[in-house]
């Protein structure tokens, strides 16, 4: 019996010593961030953003991977079931803690299959409308909604997308009856909505401001507590009339459940110092986004409370996948 106890011992130790080892020598070959996203939205934007200063500072290729489809649960399913050894990275969003509640038959669960590496930033949202609306404040697009039900139609990436969650919390909010119109990913939804086949999106502000700038759309709202930088002459919606709204989009990253501490931790520093560098923080908040440093123990925290929050408005919305 001792001797079974002492092998044992032994085998642990010489495991432990190979994984401390393994992660020492990391990274040893290219990384792929893994976006769950259309390409040219905020997630996929911010993946390469990140993904080349990493590279630079780790010594190895960052190679970006859209795969969009299913409200993120494809490319996320393809992390989940990758080796946890800090060579796959997902970059998500509040899409996955919203899906934690609006699409419970994943494949996958979020704090069980993943760990928390590092945040990246968040960024305000715009509703924007068509110019052929007619709308050119929030007061008129209210009306017009509660006088006609069902007939404005707004665009998303997706269902359980920032995007189609900020619109189901302000027609909640708001008391109005639009029809939700999803997208395979937030490119189209733009496209769509700046040739005016629909009406309206709730779409980040770093992606949808210079079109307001250039007229081809009409910004009624930011969705911050406050005016955003970006675009200081357009209100808050809670401002212009819909008291405490609030909705970001938010990005961080992730890898497989079981990836070694000292890889988590290393990536969690890299990524803090190009977060910090005042040349980075600068580009992002003149672009609309805001850099959000955490640990992984706070990020985790963060995931836990962001799910219990969009669990609430999904309730709250009767928000549906299939809507």
């Amino acid at each position: 019996m001792l001797r079974r106890i002492l092998e044992s011992i032994v085998a642990v130790a010489a495991m432990t010593s190979a994984l401390l080892g393994f992660a020492q020598d990391y990274p040893t070959k290219p990384i792929r961030i893994v976006v769950p996203f259309a390409a040219g939205g905020p997630a996929d934007i911010y993946a390469r953003f990140i993904g080349a200063r990493l590279a630079d500072a780790l010594g190895q290729p960052v190679v970006v991977d859209d795969r969009p489809g299913a409200g993120s649960i494809i490319g996320t399913d393809l992390v989940a079931k990758s080796a946890a050894d800090g060579y796959t990275l997902l970059m998500m969003s509040n899409t996955h803690t919203v899906n934690e509640t609006l699409i419970p038959n994943r494949p996958y669960r979020l704090m069980r299959d993943f760990v928390p590496v590092a945040t990246i930033n968040y960024s305000d949202l715009v509703l924007v409308v068509h110019p052929s609306t007619g709308f050119t404040s929030l007061n008129e697009l209210v009306r017009f909604a509660k006088a006609n039900p069902g007939k404005l139609n707004y665009a998303s990436s997706g269902p359980g997308t920032p995007y189609h969650m900020a619109g189901e919390l302000f027609k909640a909010m708001a008391g109005v009856d639009i029809v939700h119109v999803p997208y395979k990913g937030s490119s189209g939804a733009r496209t769509d909505v700046l040739g005016g086949q629909v009406q309206m999106m709730f779409d980040a502000v770093p992606t949808m401001s210079e079109h307001a700038r250039a007229g081809r759309v009409v910004a009624l709202g930011t969705t911050g507590k406050t005016r955003s930088a970006v675009l200081p002459n357009v209100p808050t919606i809670s401002e212009a009339g819909v008291t405490g709204y609030e909705a970001v989009i938010w990005l961080g990253l992730m890898a497989p459940k079981g990836t070694p501490p000292q890889i988590v931790d290393r990536l969690n520093a890299e990524i803090a110092k190009i977060q910090n560098r005042p040349e980075v923080r600068q580009e992002w908040l003149s672009q609309g986004a805001a850099p959000m440093v955490m640990t992984p123990e706070e990020f985790g925290r963060y995931l836990d409370e962001d799910t219990v929050k969009w669990e609430r408005i999904v309730k709250i919305s009767g928000a549906k996948p299939d809507q």
